[in-house]
């Protein structure tokens, strides 16, 4: 059957863009306001999220159509526009590498001593997808009574354990069939399979595709649910289990793009403080060090972090920084003005964190009486952007997905803190109060994080941050607990998903269209309840 030349005409208008009238045109305008114009409008009001709305667009645009590539530099592209927050609570190696192989970025903290920050970042650049690089082990010489003490304490999900002499040396497998209560009295040596009933491979043979080595074992051995893998000298590297592997290759046939460097290595930041000497000025020689330290490790991004960045010592860090290091990814911040923008860009920043006093636990705004509603700072922040050539990263504030389609019609990017804190990635202890599981979040302004290391962050003294005598600091964070909120990869799904959503609405394919198509409107509080769910009783909730 063939079309007619009519029927070919209707079905190529029919996929053409409709067309509006000059009315239909004029009352959208009239309503519905591009950034440059919408925001400008407000003033001298400042507006965040809850603020505006976005209007729909006409779209021809599958939200599993578009792509959330981003670049925080020339150098460093990601194809996820979320990075984690370098706060104590969020983001050490484990989160890192979580947010990599999700196409993101994250921030290690800097309440840590130099050398072990180092160490974190090796932990993320040196990280084969799939293999556990230090697994969890048992001696031959504990009893089965031992391992489960063990297991419950650290409330492990799993129950078998390679088994490993005095030094390292791979004895055998403790399968998870013989931890169990009845052979409790029996020392894992007698429970234990022998080294010579366990599969292994050498960690020279994994190649340059360790998870295509593990997935052609785990298919040529049926039943087999664990390879262990040794050096030349027998002595345990690391494990691949195969719900991992199957799990990763579900990952791959999903599309998920891990962000790596040019070695394909998984990208890693960190952020790095300001240090002063006794006399107060900047130790340039302990910067330096602990900063070529890091970009020996692997580095790609440093974050020079502080609540207010448009100050002389920010800037001169960050000046040092570029002049010694001119290929690396410089981020620095906070700003809330165009001209800390341009301050920080003439330093030699790559990308520019806004915000200041946003976050859930950050008391900035009560306690110093400053700081700027996001999307307002993030607008006035933008032009200068632009002009200098450098990224923004819109930190702080963000409470769903429909936050982050707002953030990044300005921005390049979203930092989170909040969001991430209760993935079992973050660091810190699982507490269960009355049934439920939380975990430590607290604000690096917060009296217990500055005096772990992060007083320079707001202009203090770790001494005396430390102090036992009356305290002479003003504390600008709360502690706080976030309901344990599963994997980091059950966060993003619907983070994501949700911002594709965004994009299909506005019909763009790509961020850079977001920023093109984006219309704003002002709406109430009584606006704001009407687009939460509303005079129903709710059953389950998305966080979305």
């Amino acid at each position: 059957m063939t079309l007619g030349n009519a029927s070919l005409v209707r079905l190529t208008a029919m996929s053409a863009s409709p067309k509006k009238s000059r009315e239909a045109a004029a009352d959208d305008a009239r309503f519905y306001l591009p950034v440059g114009e919408f925001f400008p409008s407000q003033a001298p009001t400042a507006l965040t999220f809850d603020d505006v709305t976005l209007a729909t667009q006409y779209s021809e645009v599958l939200p599993r159509e578009t792509r959330l590539d981003t670049s925080l530099s020339d150098a460093l592209h990601l194809p996820m526009p979320i990075i984690s927050a370098d706060m104590d609570t969020v983001t050490e190696s484990t989160m890192a590498i979580g947010m990599a192989l999700n196409g993101g970025l994250g921030l290690i903290h800097y309440n840590l001593g130099e050398a072990e920050q180092v160490r974190e970042v090796e932990r993320v650049k040196f990280h084969v997808h799939g293999l556990i690089p230090d697994p969890i082990q048992v001696s031959p010489e504990q009893t089965i009574e031992d391992v489960l003490r063990r297991v419950e304490d650290k409330r492990f999900s799993f129950r078998t354990f390679p088994v490993v002499d005095a030094k390292g040396v791979l004895v055998g497998l403790l399968p998870g069939r013989v931890v169990k209560e009845r052979y409790r009295s029996k020392k894992v040596s007698e429970a234990m399979a022998p080294r010579s009933e366990v599969y292994t491979l050498k960690e020279k043979e994994l190649g340059k595709n360790p998870i295509a080595t593990a997935d052609k074992f785990f298919n040529e051995h049926l039943g087999i649910h664990k390879l262990l893998v040794v050096d030349d000298k027998d002595r345990l590297r690391g494990l691949f289990t195969l719900s991992d592997i199957e799990r990763i290759t579900e990952e791959a046939r999903a599309n998920v793009r891990p962000a790596r460097d040019a070695k394909f290595r998984l990208v890693c930041g960190a952020a790095i403080s300001a240090p002063r000497t006794s006399a107060g000025e900047l130790d340039r020689d302990r910067l330096l060090a602990h900063a070529s330290a890091l970009i020996e490790a692997g580095v790609d991004a440093l974050a020079v972090s502080t609540a207010h960045g448009h100050t002389l010592g920010v800037g001169q860090t960050v000046r040092l920084l570029r002049e010694k290091f001119p290929d690396i990814t410089l981020i620095a911040g906070n700003v809330t003005s165009a001209e800390g923008v341009g301050f920080l860009a003439e330093a030699g920043a790559s990308a520019i964190k806004i915000g200041q006093g946003p976050g859930s636990i950050c008391t900035t705004r009560m306690v110093a009486g400053v700081g700027i509603p996001q999307l307002t700072a993030l607008y006035v922040s933008s032009g200068e952007a632009k002009r200098r050539g450098v990224r923004l990263i819109a930190d702080g504030g963000i409470t769903k997905s429909g936050d982050i389609v707002k953030a990044l019609t300005m921005a390049d990017a979203v930092i989170l803190g909040g969001l991430l804190a209760g993935c079992r990635e973050a660091p810190g202890e699982i507490i269960e109060i009355d049934g439920k599981f939380y975990k430590q979040y607290r604000g690096m302004g917060s009296l217990s994080a500055m005096k772990a290391g992060s007083a320079a962050r707001y202009g203090h003294e770790k001494s005396r941050a430390s102090s036992a005598g009356p305290q002479k600091i003003a504390a600008e964070g709360i502690e706080a607990l976030k309901e344990i909120a599963g994997s980091l990869d059950n966060v993003l799904a619907p983070l994501l998903g949700g911002l594709q959503s965004g994009l299909g609405y506005l019909g763009a394919h790509n961020l850079t269209e977001l920023r093109t198509n984006a219309r704003f409107a002002r709406v109430t509080a009584a606006g704001m309840k009407e687009a939460a769910p509303h005079d129903v009783i709710e059953v389950k909730t998305s966080k979305a």
